[in-house]
């Protein structure tokens, strides 16, 4: 829908007055309010102005067009040079040309310039307040009550025109003030900033040290403890062969007990030990070549004694070639755990393990009938020691550390693990491993990590650095999309933090262009955005296998935390 509402002939000075107080009278006409008024009524005064002087005069065309005001403002002149320059705000002038087009482009909603020789023609767009109505039939009447309308008085415009600029004048006075006041105030939150900042520090050094004190105790305390378990056990076992004698039955319970007991406490040393050595880096990854149905199929002997007396139904989805190169025991230890765990809390029904390849990794899924696990719950099986109260524990003692282990485990090999469930229905543990393990890249201070920026916000990019401050990481800024895109070719950084919301080149065309080219394909992206996105827009990011999606939002406490998480997800260990 193109409704021509009017056009001005800007042939003299006055004309350009006139095109000001038209603009007013038709932004009133159409319901915008008293400041979006004059935005629009000033950006047409600047381009007209530019067309009268540079251009030998003009037009001026008012049109409704999909629920927004467009103005075209036309010239016959020679042209604009480097009216991209302009627009970028790269283009300095001793004579200030190039100020107007600048100006009125933030005035406005869109705008567009084209000039070309002898004919520049530019395009102001102002979408439509949302209470005003849209028809056909109202925008008629404005037209014809436009030219019907005699326009204002000329000496009266450019008094309007004069008292605008005395308000405005008095508004950036009273936001000067009140900014001197939150400066102040700002400077003092500062302080507190710093001061709080400082004692988080000597938090997480006092958290560190406990942490550290914590695993070497463990570790030594589960190396003691092992011996005497062993002794227990064997000597628990050479009593019920009978090896010294035979037993009456209530000295068999009894050994039995004994039995149990040990083993249900060697099962948590085995569990301890294993999560101090992951927790002091001293688990040693030995990536081989094997089959996911070889592994399946060795899980199964495994696990044949579990099913003796259970009335569940354990069924692996045999997969065909689907080949892993990564720790075959440490992945064969995380579904053990899983698959017990499922089989204490499952009474009956069936219990399915299954894999399958997306992209450059294998998940794994674990589905059992089972109890389920509250919504709340979920995040709390993974803490260790916790065990969420139910019918069935008391029947089942653990440790609760197994799904704290094949967390650890799991990130160990770069990879995730995932539940969803819901009470009386079941369960549902999904791990995602890739399919050839990569050992972690250490950052080292001769060969620092190259980090590429591509923001076109200052203060973006100033913060971020902060946050990456670190002598391991050396950080390269582009202010633009096209320059990122050159950047990342020349530079081949380790990982890139891409803006989306950019002039010019977007980051999505940003993605598009790094994933088409085989010099930059590879590089990790992280998003790096204020933007709210759409569902459809999320799903496009996904599918370019960006590493992460991160909010600008980055001023909390555990800002380095996400920041180092998100690195690590990229493949990139650093300190910072």
């Amino acid at each position: 829908m193109d409704i021509r509402l009017l056009t001005v002939e800007v042939r003299f000075e006055q004309d350009v007055v006139l095109a000001r107080g038209r603009s007013r009278q038709i932004a009133s006409l159409l319901g915008f309010d008293l400041q979006s008024q004059t935005r629009i009524a000033t950006a047409v005064s600047e381009i007209s102005r530019n067309a009268f002087q540079y251009g030998n005069g003009g037009r001026v065309e008012f049109i409704v067009q999909d629920a927004a005001l467009v103005i075209k403002v036309s010239d016959k002149g020679g042209g604009i040079k480097d009216v991209e320059a302009i627009l970028a705000g790269r283009y300095t002038s001793t004579t200030g040309m190039g100020l107007g087009i600048i100006g009125a482009k933030r005035l406005m909603d869109k705008f567009v310039i084209e000039s070309v020789a002898n004919e520049t023609t530019a395009t102001l767009t102002k979408f439509l307040p949302k209470q005003t109505p849209i028809t056909p039939e109202i925008f008629q009447k404005i037209a014809q009550e436009l030219a019907q309308k005699t326009p204002e008085n000329l000496y009266q415009e450019v008094q309007q025109q004069n008292q605008e600029l005395l308000r405005t004048m008095e508004e950036l006075q009273s936001r000067s003030s009140e900014l001197a006041r939150l400066n102040s105030q700002l400077e003092d939150t500062n302080r507190g900033v710093v001061t709080l900042y400082a004692e988080l520090d000597d938090r997480a050094e006092s958290w560190q040290k406990a942490s550290e004190m914590k695993t070497r105790f463990l570790s030594n305390m589960s190396h003691e403890f092992r011996t005497p378990l062993n002794a227990i056990l064997s000597l628990s076992q050479l009593l019920l062969e009978r090896l010294d004698g035979e037993l009456n039955s209530e000295q068999e319970k009894q050994v039995n007990f004994i039995r149990t007991s040990a083993l249900g406490l060697s099962e948590l040393v085995n569990d301890l030990l294993d999560i101090a050595k992951v927790e002091a880096g001293k688990v040693t990854i030995r990536p081989q070549q094997f089959e996911v149905s070889d592994l399946f199929n060795a899980l199964k002997g495994i696990l044949r004694p579990l099913l003796n007396q259970s009335e569940v139904n354990l069924v692996f989805a045999q997969p065909q070639n689907l080949p892993m190169y990564t720790d075959e025991g440490k992945v064969s230890q995380i579904l053990r755990n899983l698959i017990s765990n499922a089989l204490k809390f499952t009474p009956r029904g069936e219990i399915r393990v299954s894999a399958l390849q997306q992209e450059r990794t294998i998940v794994f899924t674990v589905a059992d009938t089972g109890i389920g696990i509250a919504p709340n719950d979920l995040e709390l099986i993974f803490e260790e020691f916790v065990q969420i109260e139910n019918p069935l524990q008391s029947q089942f003692k653990g440790t609760g550390l197994g799904l704290p282990l094949c967390r650890q485990l799991a990130q160990l090999l770069g990879g995730s693990i995932a539940v969803e469930s819901k009470l009386e229905v079941g369960s549902i543990f999904t791990v995602t491993l890739p399919c050839i393990y990569a050992e972690v890249k250490e950052a080292s201070p001769q060969t620092p990590i190259k980090v590429l920026i591509i923001d076109d916000q200052d203060i973006s990019r100033y913060l971020l650095k902060e946050l990456l401050k670190s002598r391991s990481i050396k950080v390269i800024e582009a202010i633009n999309g096209s320059e990122g895109v050159i950047k990342a070719i020349l530079e081949q950084p380790q990982v890139i933090f891409l803006d989306l919301v950019m002039p010019g080149l977007s980051g999505f065309e940003v993605l598009e262009q790094l994933k088409a080219n085989l010099t930059t394909q590879h590089i990790p992206v992280i998003i790096h955005t204020s933007k709210q996105l759409e569902p459809e827009e999320r799903d496009r990011l996904i599918n370019a296998k960006v590493v992460a999606i991160l909010s600008k939002d980055l001023d909390r406490p555990d800002a380095s935390v996400i920041i180092r998480q998100v690195l690590l997800k990229a493949g990139l260990h650093l300190n910072i």
